[in-house]
């Protein structure tokens, strides 16, 4: 694979783990608004098209509002964005001590500042985010991490993410992230 392409992986990883970290700035809507879609025709093009909708067309207090409706709420969000929840219907069950085992092995570990825990559909893609952007080979490579800490739920997640009441912005990037998921379940089988 060429570093074009990884650095492309990366970014792309990068984009979704923002977006589901926190609700975007303007102006990374802004930017996201601007990229220039190389091949419109493709599925994934078609994704960034609908992506790039969503994001000249949303108002910041909406899409705060969106967030905390999905993610958050009063005592949960609509959607739970964990791993573990996704794959045992638990919280801080076995996948999530799975995970901290690869992220140690990886020289990674929970900031102290970060309530989350480290099964978080956006923390988990920002892992991958490092480990395509890490010079070298890394102990943990991708396609172990894909394969035992992303594929086994995150494509139930985006589908959930797809249909929820509240989504609106937050439809478009699912729709962005289970192409992106398509593509990358393909490559690292």
């Amino acid at each position: 694979m060429s570093e074009n392409q990884e650095q492309w992986r990366a970014q792309h990883y990068a984009l979704l783990a923002t977006l589901l970290a926190a609700p975007p700035q303007i102006a990374l809507l802004d930017n996201i608004a601007e990229v220039d879609v190389t091949e419109p025709e493709s599925a994934m093009g078609q994704a960034w098209l609908a992506l790039q909708t969503a994001a000249k067309q949303v108002e910041k207090d909406a899409l705060n509002s969106e967030y905390h409706a999905l993610f958050i709420g009063l005592t949960q969000g609509e959607i739970i964005p964990y791993g573990s929840f996704y794959q045992t219907g638990f919280l801080n069950e076995k996948p999530l001590a799975l995970l901290r085992k690869d992220l140690a092995q990886l020289g990674l570990e929970r900031q102290d500042d970060k309530k989350e825990p480290e099964d978080h559909i956006a923390a988990e893609f920002d892992v991958m985010r490092l480990i395509l952007s890490a010079q070298g080979t890394p102990v943990v490579d991708a396609s172990t991490f894909f394969n035992r800490h992303i594929q086994p739920w995150a494509e139930r997640f985006f589908s959930d993410l797809a249909v929820a009441k509240n989504a609106v912005f937050y439809r478009s990037v699912a729709g962005f992230a289970k192409q992106f998921l398509k593509l990358e379940t393909q490559l690292l089988k």
